[in-house]
């Protein structure tokens, strides 16, 4: 029986990388990913190819035809991203070849004009120059071409695995990925939210966050070149997202190693797409070819539960009460416990949404939040006009569009 991702029993979850931590939950983990995926527990699926599961786009549509077998589907896929081998592969994802191609001319463009300008397309988990990074490929491709955007996106195959794991509402984002020749892999990890964070930041959030977290976001990537071996496409250690703490010790040389001696690397066409569970350990492949720009249009959509009920302007907020916090603290009448706990119910204290193009990770995986400008501020001795001043920058970099950024 598979072990369920909300395994309540939290003897054998250790938070920590100690050694004697790292070895009883390496112990764990090789039991949960021994695990073989049986074509016969997916009645929906093609075929089983390196322990992952594939579907085929003709499947999707013929099932989205009767809600019936469009909802058997959905608790299928729910059921493959959770408690069974964390990804799925589906074959003809994007079905009109000439959206596909339209894009992929659109995103070159880009890719060049970033070349030209200098602009930074750093990547989160490879060294810099590996590859080229388009963020926020989804609005400017919508504002390039809207015939374009709309036939890319009008299969069933994003909308049913989407709703399949997050239900309606859902938000997507998407990066293009463009691996060139030559590009080294990235190292294993887990993805965004709490594979966005520093082991100190993973501390601060209690196991049942790093259980639930997963089931805020899906991961996608949809080919657009053809994807052999040799093109390093993504590696996947199928099952590893049902280990707990994986978020703190996937980054440990014995995690590593052993994804490094057993992952998956699933050979892609042009038009395929994969879905994995953000939990899932996995790193882009090394481009050993010496021909191929590894192109994929990398998904990362949000469930609509994660959001407030009031939109705040915490930026006013912040100029209104940082006057009075900071002669508080220069006249020793506050301390820097208490600044804090008026910050976290002032501030943003979260980098993200943001503009990635204007606000990129500066010594880390993400940017400054307002909360750590305030807290910098604060210490420093900031006047209240400079406070001012670098947090409405701040403000116009989070912009989709701020006023020096060009529309592509």
């Amino acid at each position: 029986m598979n072990k369920s991702l909300d395994n309540n029993d939290q003897t054998t979850v250790r938070l920590s990388n100690s050694p004697e931590d790292v070895k009883a939950n390496f112990d764990l983990f090789i039991q949960e990913i021994s695990q073989q995926t049986q074509l016969s527990d997916w009645p929906s699926a093609s075929a089983v190819e390196q322990n992952a599961l594939v579907y085929s786009a003709e499947t999707i549509n013929a099932a989205c035809e009767r809600a019936e077998s469009r909802m058997a589907l959905k608790n299928e896929m729910a059921r493959a991203l959770s408690t069974g081998p964390g990804l799925l592969m589906i074959q003809g994802a994007i079905e009109d070849t000439a959206a596909l191609d339209g894009a992929t001319e659109l995103f070159a463009d880009m890719i060049v004009q970033q070349r030209m300008s200098n602009a930074s397309g750093a990547d989160h988990f490879a060294k810099a120059g590996s590859n080229d990074r388009i963020w926020n490929s989804l609005e400017k491709h919508c504002m390039a071409h809207a015939q374009s955007f709309i036939n890319y996106y009008a299969g069933n195959s994003i909308a049913i695995v989407s709703e399949a794991w997050l239900g309606t509402g859902y938000q997507v984002t998407a990066q293009v990925n463009q691996v060139n020749p030559g590009g080294q892999a990235q190292s294993a990890h887990r993805d965004y939210h709490l594979g966005f964070m520093t082991p100190e930041q993973l501390g601060q959030f209690p196991l049942h966050v790093h259980q639930f977290s997963p089931m805020l976001t899906l991961q996608g990537a949809i080919a657009h070149v053809d994807m052999p071996i040799e093109s390093g496409p993504t590696l996947y250690l199928p099952y590893s997202q049902l280990h707990a703490s994986g978020y703190v010790t996937f980054t440990s040389p014995q995690y590593q190693a052993y994804f490094q001696n057993n992952y998956s690397q699933i050979e892609l066409q042009k038009g395929d797409a994969v879905f994995f569970n953000p939990a899932l350990m996995h790193a882009a492949g090394e481009n050993k070819s010496t021909n191929i720009r590894r192109l994929a249009n990398l998904l990362q959509i949000s469930s609509a539960l994660g959001r407030a009920t009031e939109a705040v302007d915490r930026a006013r907020m912040l100029e209104t009460v940082y006057p009075v916090l900071s002669h508080l603290k220069q006249s020793n009448a506050i301390n820097d416990a208490a600044i804090n706990n008026v910050l976290a119910v002032t501030a943003e204290g979260y980098s993200f949404p943001t503009n990635l193009d204007t606000d990129p990770p500066i010594d880390g995986l993400a940017p400054r939040t307002q909360f750590a400008l305030a807290q910098t501020a604060l210490r420093e001795n900031f006047a209240s006009e400079r406070f001012n001043a670098e947090l409405r920058a701040q403000e116009r970099r989070r912009r989709s569009q701020t006023e020096d950024t060009e529309t592509f």
